[in-house]
C-alpha cells in the first residue's frame, strides 16, 4: 500500500503524491508514459487480459517493462482481469507465478478464483480488484479486502460524494478513473455486443454496439425529435483535470487513466499534462495554499483535450448520475457551401499502423501481405498484367494503397515490390487493400474466438460426472403482481421478484427477493431500513452483484442466498468459490453454449430457457437523455437500424436502466437437450408479458419439463440466444 493519506487529528493528511496510473498496449507507450511522469503503468499480456485486440506483453517483454520501470522507480500492473472460461484455466498457475518471479508489482482482477489463487500461491505481488466488478460501495470493499486483495478499482459510475463516504469509512486502496473513454452501461454488465455481434465483451471483444444508431419511443411517441435524430448511447469522453485538488484532498491513492489501445502521443500528453497539475496543486499545499489558487491554463486544456476525443469532453460521473452533457447527442453536420470546418461533436479517428508488403509480377497475382504486432496475413487479388503503354508507377500505388479511410488501421511502412512493366487497374489495387484489411481484423478477432471441441464425446463425459438423478423444477423471475399471479396459478412453486410487488403466500411456493443490478451507497441507506421486513417476508434472496452479497454478510443473513447469471461464474473453480462462500444456487451464465454448460456442470445451478434478457445495464438514462426525467420510473422502446425494437425499463428508485432483447429466448423445444445437463431449475424470466402470455409460456414449459411432450414454439420471432452458438 501506498499510504497516499492518513487521518491526524481527525483530518486526512496527504503523506505521499498520489500515483498517477498510465496505460500502455505496448513497449514505446510504457516507456513514453514513464518517462513523462507516471508513477505506474499497466499493461496486458497475451493472455488473461482484456483487450484481446491490443498488441499486448509477451512474458518477455513484461520482464523488459519490469526492468524499464524499477529503473525509473515506476511500478507495473498487469491486467488478468478476464472472466475465466473452463477453457482459460490451463496456464494460470504458472502464469501468475512467472509475473511474480519477474518482479510485476500487482495485478488485475475480476475473476473470484484468480483473487482466491493469487493468495494461495502467497505471491508477492498485489491484487487488484478490476473496474470490471463495477464496484460501488463500503460493503463491497470490506468484501475484497477480507479475501485479502489490496487495492480496489472503482466503477467510473462513482460520483464525488459516494468517493467522500467510501473513503472516510475504508482504509484500503482505492483507484479511480480521472481521464479517457466511457462506456454507457456498468462494466461487466453489458452484453450488447454478445446479442448482436456474437462478440463477447467480457473477453475483450466488443463491437460497440451502444454507439450504433437508434430511435426512442414512449407510448408511441417518438422522445428523439429532429436535432438529435438518431440517438446513439455513445458516452463523451471524461477529463477530470479541474479536479485533481478535490480527489487529491480526498486521499484517492490512484489516478487511472484510460487507453491502451490509444497511440503514444496521446499517452505523451494525458500523462505530462496529469503529472503537471497533480504536482502543481501538492506544491500549492505546501506553500499552504488552498485549492482557490489551482488554475489549469486554457492553452494546456486545449491541448489535453485536442490529444484524443470521441465525441468531446465531460466530467464523467463526478458531478452527476447522468444527462443528456454525458452523451454525443448530435451527429457530425454536413458542411455547406464549402464549408469544411470541423465541428466539434466530430470523432478523432485514431487508426492502429501496420505495415504492409505488396508484390506485382507480371502473369502472376497479386499478392499483398500485412502485419500487425505478431499477426500476419497474405492475400491475393487479380492477375497482374504487362502494362501495353505506361507500367505503374509504384509511387502511384503506394498513394493508392495508403488510402485506409475509415478503418482501423493506418500504413506505417509499405514495401513495393515489382518485376517487369506491371499493370493492375486501381479498383483491383482497393479490393486487395480491403481484402487485406479485412482478413487482418478477422485475424485479429480470432485471438478470442474459443476452438470447438467434440460436443457429443464432451458432453456426454461430464454429464454423466455431474448427473444427479433429480427432476428439474420451473421457476419463474416476474416484474408485476399480474405476472407473479399468473405464474403462481400456472403450477410455478419458486418465483424471484422485485421488492416493490406485493405477494399473498401460497403454501408450497418459495418467495426470493430479486436485489437490484445496482446497488450504490445510497441503495444501501434504502436497504438498511427494510431489513427487517426482508428477513421475514422473503425465503431467500437472489443477488445480481458483490456489493449485495457483502451487505447480507454484513447483516449475517441466515436464509438462502442464490446468485443469478451476472456474477460471472464461469469455470469450475469460481464456482467452488461461491460454494465456500456459502451461496447456494447459483444460475448458469447466459453467453455459454451446450458443450461449455456441460464443461462448467450446472446440476446445482438454475437454467433460464424463456425471457428478454437483459443486453445492458446503464447508469446513463435513455429518458432522461433524450427528454427529462420525471423520476416516475416507466418503460421506453428503442428501435435500431433494422427495426428491430428493444424494451428499456428506467428503475428510477436506484437510478439506472435495463435494456432487454428484441426477441426472446426460447428452448421450450430444446428440453430433451436441456435435461441432460441436469439443471437443478428450469427458470423462465417475465418482463413485458401480460397475465395470459405467462400462462400460455408457463403452459409450453410445464409439457415440455415435466410431462416430456414435444413443444414447437407458439411465438413469431424468438431467439436460440448462445445455447449452440455461444460467444466468440
Amino acid at each position: 500500500m501506498r499510504e497516499v493519506s492518513q487521518v491526524i487529528n481527525g483530518k486526512r493528511v496527504i503523506v505521499k503524491k498520489p500515483e498517477l496510473l498510465a496505460p500502455a498496449g505496448n513497449l514505446e507507450k510504457l516507456k513514453v508514459a514513464i518517462l513523462y511522469g507516471a508513477d505506474a503503468v499497466f499493461i496486458g499480456g497475451k493472455e488473461f487480459s482484456l483487450r484481446s485486440s491490443a498488441s499486448n506483453f509477451s512474458l518477455e517483454d513484461i520482464q523488459e517493462a519490469v526492468e524499464f520501470a524499477h529503473t525509473h522507480h515506476a511500478a507495473i500492473h498487469v491486467t488478468c482481469n478476464i472472466i475465466l472460461h473452463e477453457d482459460n484455466l490451463k496456464g494460470l498457475e504458472e502464469y501468475l507465478l512467472k509475473l511474480d518471479e519477474i518482479g510485476v508489482d500487482a495485478i488485475i482482477v475480476a475473476d473470484p478464483y484468480i483473487m482466491s489463487l493469487a493468495k494461495k500461491l502467497h505471491l508477492k505481488l498485489e491484487v487488484h480488484v478490476s473496474t470490471q466488478l463495477s464496484t460501488m460501495n463500503t460493503s463491497a470493499i470490506r468484501f475484497y479486502e477480507n479475501l485479502g486483495v489490496d487495492r480496489v478499482v472503482f466503477a467510473r459510475e462513482v460520483d464525488y460524494q459516494d468517493l467522500k463516504e467510501v473513503r472516510e469509512k475504508v482504509d484500503i486502496d482505492l483507484e479511480y478513473f480521472i481521464h479517457g473513454a466511457m462506456c454507457i452501461h456498468y462494466s461487466g454488465r453489458c452484453m450488447l455486443s454478445n446479442y448482436f455481434s456474437r462478440r463477447d465483451a467480457n473477453r475483450g471483444g466488443c463491437s460497440q454496439s451502444c454507439r450504433w444508431y437508434y430511435d426512442i419511443f414512449e407510448k408511441d411517441q417518438q422522445l428523439n425529435h429532429d436535432e438529435i435524430i438518431p440517438f446513439s448511447m455513445s458516452s463523451k469522453d471524461m477529463s477530470l483535470v479541474d479536479e485533481l485538488p478535490k480527489l487529491i484532498e480526498l486521499g484517492i491513492d490512484s489516478f487511472k487513466i484510460e487507453g491502451r489501445m490509444k497511440q503514444p502521443e496521446y499517452v505523451y500528453t494525458v500523462v505530462k499534462m496529469y503529472r503537471k497539475y497533480a504536482d502543481h496543486y501538492l506544491k500549492l499545499q505546501k506553500e499552504g495554499k488552498d485549492r482557490s489558487a489551482y488554475r489549469v491554463s486554457e492553452a494546456d486544456k486545449r491541448e489535453l483535450l485536442a490529444a484524443y476525443q470521441r465525441r468531446g469532453y465531460c466530467e464523467g460521473y463526478y458531478h452527476q448520475h447522468n444527462g443528456r452533457d454525458m452523451i454525443s447527442l448530435k451527429r457530425p453536420k454536413n458542411a455547406k457551401d464549402g464549408n469544411t470546418e470541423e465541428k466539434p461533436w466530430q470523432d478523432i479517428k485514431v487508426q492502429e499502423k501496420i505495415n504492409g508488403i505488396l508484390t506485382f509480377s507480371v502473369g502472376k497475382r497479386a499478392k499483398l501481405t500485412v502485419s500487425y504486432g505478431n499477426i500476419t496475413v497474405e492475400c491475393t487479388g487479380q492477375e497482374v498484367q504487362e502494362a501495353q503503354k505506361q507500367p505503374l508507377d509504384p509511387k502511384r500505388i503506394e498513394k493508392q494503397m495508403r488510402k485506409t479511410g475509415n478503418t482501423e488501421f493506418v500504413f506505417e511502412r509499405l514495401k513495393i515490390h515489382t518485376e517487369g512493366n506491371v499493370f493492375l487497374p486501381m479498383q483491383a489495387l482497393n479490393e486487395l487493400r480491403r481484402e487485406g484489411i479485412k482478413e487482418l481484423t478477422e485475424k485479429i478477432q480470432m485471438q478470442y474466438r474459443r476452438e470447438e471441441a467434440d460436443c457429443e464425446t464432451e458432453t456426454k463425459k461430464t454429464v454423466e460426472k455431474n448427473s444427479t438423478g433429480k427432476e428439474c423444477s420451473i421457476s419463474a423471475s416476474v416484474q408485476s403482481k399480474a405476472q407473479l399471479e399468473a405464474a403462481v396459478n400456472s403450477g410455478v412453486r419458486c418465483v424471484y421478484l422485485d421488492e416493490e410487488i406485493e405477494f399473498e403466500r401460497e403454501n408450497g411456493v418459495q418467495y426470493f427477493l430479486a436485489m437490484p443490478y445496482i446497488f450504490r451507497e445510497r441503495t444501501i441507506r434504502r436497504y438498511e431500513r427494510m431489513y427487517a421486513k426482508i428477513e421475514e417476508k422473503y425465503d431467500g434472496i437472489l443477488i445480481r452483484n458483490w456489493e449485495s452479497y457483502a451487505w447480507l454478510r454484513q447483516h449475517a443473513y441466515q436464509k438462502e442466498i442464490r446468485s443469478d447469471y451476472n456474477l460471472y461464474i464461469f469455470n469450475q473453480k469460481a464456482k467452488e468459490e461461491l460454494k465456500d462462500l456459502g451461496i447456494g444456487q447459483g444460475t448458469a451464465p447466459v453467453e455459454l453454449n451446450d458443450r461449455e454448460l456441460a464443461e462448467l456442470g450446472i446440476g446445482e445451478q438454475a437454467f433460464i430457457a424463456y425471457g428478454y434478457q437483459p443486453v445492458m445495464v446503464s447508469a446513463g438514462c435513455i429518458k432522461k437523455t433524450s427528454a427529462s426525467c420525471d423520476g416516475k420510473g416507466g418503460v421506453l422502446t428503442i428501435s435500431d437500424r433494422y427495426q428491430k425494437e428493444f424494451t428499456v425499463r428506467c428503475y428510477c428508485r436506484d437510478c439506472y436502466n435495463v435494456m432487454y432483447n428484441s426477441a426472446p429466448l426460447f428452448l421450450a423445444d430444446k428440453a430433451e437437450e436441456i435435461r441432460k445437463l441436469m439443471p437443478a431449475q428450469i427458470r423462465l424470466d417475465f418482463t413485458v408479458e401480460n397475465k395470459e402470455q405467462v400462462k400460455e409460456i408457463c403452459k409450453i414449459y410445464m409439457n415440455a419439463f415435466t410431462e416430456g411432450k414435444k413443444m414447437e414454439p407458439q411465438i413469431r420471432e424468438y431467439t436460440r440466444g448462445h445455447f449452440k452458438r455461444g460467444v466468440k
